[in-house]
């Protein structure tokens, strides 16, 4: 029997990881991606559909947006939006499944909890308690959410706090950063995934392997080795750290409270230990690439490296993720290895790219062609270094909240970012003059075209992806231009 000539493909995606923590941005010290952008393509500007994980995975699988795929928070906790996908939609694991591929599953899925990754193609060999839910179910919350507080242990009134803590009366302690080795037990998946390609290297047979790790997500416990590679001394607040965000909306600012115990010192630790956690990912990384090298399936092997959101970082008082709508939210890695296809290997990509994109990539990379749309784009071609004559010039986000609701949308430009909040006032930003997003013009009458214009953008998105945000009712219809500006100029 031939061999199959069909790439085997790895994803290594983290959890919470920014965009600027890797080549050629180069926030983090990462030496294995580092050696791995030397033979990969970067696309520098990727942005995630929304600030969390689930909706942004869920998009990760299904190359669609949560207007399309059905999930639009985190799907286990207990006043969840929905507990799953829409009924009929389909994961780019089954097509490769159907195509022969041999699918393993490690770590973190979080797309559903309903469903694991066994019900879309995968064999799962290290899994997480989700996994195992029964379809519909919803857990009681004397037996989930209220488990926190059962247990009791909550901070008191008048508790005082140490370093890197943050005091919330009734609800459970919460340290900020700290040193702990395997965070997450992010080592251990990884080492359950190494066994799992080393045992493989006699299988001619082409395989697809996920593997989810939990860091850099907070709170950011890291192995002190890495620590130690950061001076303190080097660490500086953002520039935006001072932003008393004013002009912005009131939830900006209640988010930002919840981090105003820290210190100046103590934000700039927690920035060291984000930082080292993104190194120890690195570290990670490095291991599953020594196993495919030592295996001789490295250079048969497409590798993605990638995560489902950002971090705030300390930006604007912030920090992990949420309705703020600020680009550090949106902005994750994404770097991609084809070796022997890949022309010119080292560069970057400047366009517009979105999770949405990886699953008619992985498709065609499988050679497969799907019998249904996607609101992504194969990425093949920038791979292969050809000339787009036409690509997206904008990107758009969707999120309904993470569990305080609240409808938010936004479209990007190079030059500009329109943030439509149904829950409060909206945003406006020149990108080119305030890349920080300081300063909110959407009060500013000469602008005025350019929200127009804005807004007639994300309508026009909404529309062709589904998105049903468009109630006309008086009392909720906030926008500035509504839906039907997109129609003006056509007979209805």
């Amino acid at each position: 029997m031939p061999q199959d000539s069909r790439p085997n493909i790895l994803i290594f995606m983290t959890d919470q990881q920014r965009g600027d923590t890797v080549p050629p941005y180069n926030r983090a010290i990462t030496p294995n991606l580092d050696n791995f952008y030397k033979e990969a393509v970067s696309f520098r500007n990727t942005y995630c559909p929304s600030p969390h994980c689930c909706p942004s995975r869920a998009t990760f699988f299904t190359g669609l947006y949560p207007s399309q795929h059905g999930v639009w928070n985190n799907v286990d906790v207990g006043n969840t939006l929905s507990k799953g996908l829409n009924d009929g939609i389909r994961l780019w694991s089954e097509d490769l499944k159907e195509a022969g591929y041999k699918l393993y599953f490690t770590g973190k899925w979080h797309i559903s909890a309903e469903e694991g990754p066994r019900d879309r193609g995968w064999e799962v060999t290290y899994p997480e308690p989700s996994y195992s839910r029964p379809k519909g179910h919803r857990p009681h919350p004397d037996t989930h959410e209220w488990n926190y507080y059962i247990k009791g242990n909550i901070c008191h009134e008048g508790k005082k706090r140490r370093e890197g803590e943050i005091i919330r009366p009734g609800y459970p302690h919460y340290h900020q950063y700290g040193v702990k080795e395997n965070p997450f037990n992010d080592t251990d998946k990884t080492n359950n995934a190494i066994q799992s390609i080393l045992s493989r290297k006699d299988d001619h047979r082409p395989w697809c392997h996920f593997i989810g790790t939990l860091g850099p997500h907070d709170p950011y416990l890291v192995p002190q080795k890495f620590l130690d590679m950061y001076d303190l001394n080097d660490i500086e607040l953002p520039e935006c750290f001072y932003d008393r965000m004013v002009d912005k909306p009131a939830i900006y600012r209640r988010t930002r409270d919840c981090y105003s115990q820290l210190t100046e010192l103590e934000h700039r630790k927690s920035i060291q230990h984000y930082l080292a956690f993104c190194t120890y990912e690195d570290y990670l990384f490095g291991k599953v690439l020594k196993a495919l090298e030592e295996t001789g399936q490295l250079d048969n092997t497409v590798i993605i490296y990638t995560s489902d959101h950002g971090d705030y970082m300390g930006e604007h008082g912030l920090w992990a993720k949420g309705l703020p709508c600020f680009n550090s939210a949106y902005h994750v890695p994404l770097l991609i290895r084809w070796p022997g296809v890949v022309v010119n290997p080292g560069r970057s990509v400047s366009e517009f790219v979105s999770l949405a994109d990886i699953a008619p990539t992985i498709l065609e990379i499988a050679g497969i062609k799907a019998d249904r749309e996607f609101a992504g784009i194969s990425l093949v071609p920038f791979l292969k270094n050809e000339e787009q004559k036409s690509w997206r010039e904008a990107i758009y986000t969707q999120t309904n909240g993470n569990e305080l609701y609240g409808i938010q949308r936004s479209v990007m430009t190079k030059e500009w970012k329109y943030v439509y909040n149904g829950f409060d006032y909206d945003e406006l930003y020149n990108l080119k003059d305030d890349p920080e997003q300081m300063h909110n013009l959407i009060n500013e009458p000469k602008y005025r075209h350019v929200v127009r214009e804005m807004c007639k953008m994300m309508w026009e998105f909404a529309y062709y992806h589904g998105d049903v945000c468009i109630n006309p009712y008086i009392a909720v219809a906030h926008a500035p231009y509504g839906p039907g500006i997109i129609f003006e100029k056509q007979e209805l």
